[in-house]
């Protein structure tokens, strides 16, 4: 980008000394026209080294404001499914289930509380009272899901939708089970491509977002919370936009 900004800059500058010396050199009547082109060369110049700059500084400001949007969504979805695996062991495999899951289900609240018994085959074997150390789960009462991750919000319903960008898009949901040490183990994954949520952008800033690697930026080419590969339900974005687990 700077080899291109001193190129333009330098162009300029030539033209500039282009429009002195037609003014020196030139027949008077050729004059007129030859600097009205050459100005408008120079103002074309000019704007293309602005937006040179300026274009990628705006690209980037409006990137992280739709990236924002974009985790507040996964953020959403993540808490949902964490919540339905929670109440049923496994995640949902799309969204209508798991906003029916939301709408419908409720938490469990329980105390657990220590507590001992008479062992009756110590007592009968030793002849004397023998106690043994036992746990209580108490049921206290139970608290709706939706109350318990939305409060008086109702934005769960639209969770599915991707909030900016192309219209009309929706986050791509997946589920279902890993095997770690002969273990199944439930995963999901929840992603929109950058290409959507980017896409009137600058094709050539966006082909460069898609490739970057940088602890400070989102690599990859979509973001994502979670993972059908691997046991991970965090998001693939930096801290600077929040918390990603």
């Amino acid at each position: 980008m700077m080899k291109l900004i001193l190129v333009a800059i330098a162009v300029i500058l030539v033209t500039i000394g282009l429009v002195k010396l037609v003014d020196k050199f030139i027949p008077t009547k050729f004059k007129p026209l030859l600097q009205v082109v050459l100005w408008i060369t120079i103002a074309f110049l000019g704007y293309n080294t602005f937006q040179s700059v300026y274009g990628p500084v705006h690209f980037n400001k409006l990137k992280n404001k739709r990236y924002a949007e974009v985790i507040k969504s996964l953020n959403d979805i993540r808490d949902a499914q964490l919540a339905h695996r929670k109440v049923k062991g496994q995640f949902a495999g799309n969204f209508d289930n798991l906003i029916k899951f939301v709408d419908t289900a409720q938490f469990t609240i329980t105390q657990r509380r220590d507590s001992s018994v008479r062992d009756e085959v110590l007592s009968k074997q030793f002849g004397v009272d023998m106690f043994k150390d036992i746990v209580i789960i108490d049921t206290l009462g139970f608290v709706p899901v939706k109350d318990s991750l939305f409060r008086n919000s109702d934005r769960y319903k639209t969770m599915m939708n991707v909030p900016v960008g192309k219209e009309g898009e929706k986050f791509e949901l997946k589920a279902g089970f890993i095997e770690q040490n002969n273990t199944k183990i439930a995963v999901f994954e929840a992603k929109v491509k950058k290409d959507v949520i980017l896409f009137d952008q600058d094709r050539d800033l966006v082909l460069q977002e898609n490739q970057i690697v940088s602890v400070d930026g989102v690599n990859g080419n979509a973001l994502k919370v979670g993972s059908m590969d691997e046991v991970n339900t965090a998001g693939n974005w930096p801290k600077t936009y929040g918390a990603n687990e």
